[in-house]
């Protein structure tokens, strides 16, 4: 019982400081992906960049986190399930970490342009397209399409255990099946992730993820849910 509670918590703070760590890792990105001279404003604000770039690795830290600590509670409803999560959000964190080392690549870019002094920037401009469209892709790839896959597994599993209040996972299934269908709008170029639109789409996701992380903290798992389980596999 003592180790629910301990790996609730756990999960619950982890979701929690992926969330932080998210929103401020791609604020300090501002000065190097938005903006016309971003060439020259990535390497004014190089210790910036890479202060977000730290901040999105804690991310990917968290990710994994929060996948392995529940893996021990979610095996015993579904263990087939409970591995694709592990292991679709390791491959979320993997695409988090391209869009990471695709930044300080544009960080290393902007330093060598303005060493430069005045070159040609076409080439430095080609290059930093490049560098800022994997970043695009990985933003869409793992914070939206992947994020939906993994909480819509992790939502079904609580749903069908019980493991949390009913309210939550159908919020969580929600939530994933909203922020999946954003990811489709967003790659068919039917709205821009970064719009009014997307935000509403990812808010239900945003608020399942919260909620689920304070429950945790305070709550933590249903230990009759946990307990009714351990006694039929007992009988068995």
């Amino acid at each position: 019982m003592n180790s629910n509670k301990k790996a609730a918590k756990i999960v619950g703070v982890l979701f929690i400081l992926a969330a932080v760590t998210a929103i401020i890792g791609l604020t300090l990105y501002d000065p190097i992906l938005n903006g016309p001279d971003y060439l020259i404003k990535g390497s004014e604000h190089a210790n910036q960049v890479i202060l977000g770039a730290l901040m999105e690795l804690i991310l990917v830290v968290s990710v994994v986190g929060t996948a392995t600590a529940m893996f021990p509670i979610l095996r015993k409803y579904n263990e087939t399930i409970a591995l694709w999560h592990v292991c679709f959000r390791f491959l979320e964190a993997v695409i988090i970490t391209v869009g990471v080392i695709s930044v300080l690549s544009l960080l290393t870019l902007s330093r060598e342009f303005v060493t430069a002094g005045a070159p040609d920037s076409t080439s430095f401009q080609a290059s930093g397209i490049l560098l800022k469209a994997v970043h695009d892709w990985t933003f869409l790839l793992g914070p939206l399409f992947m994020l939906g896959i993994n909480t819509m597994m992790y939502s079904y599993l609580f749903y069908k255990s019980k493991l949390v209040p009913r309210f939550n996972s159908i919020l969580g299934m929600t939530g994933a099946t909203c922020v999946f269908i954003c990811a489709l709008l967003v790659m068919f170029g039917v709205i821009e992730q970064i719009s009014i639109l997307g935000g509403l789409l990812a808010l239900p996701v945003a608020a399942n993820e919260m909620i689920l992380a304070v429950w945790l903290i305070v709550k933590g798992f249903n230990g009759s849910a946990i307990d009714s389980l351990d006694a039929k596999k007992t009988v068995q």
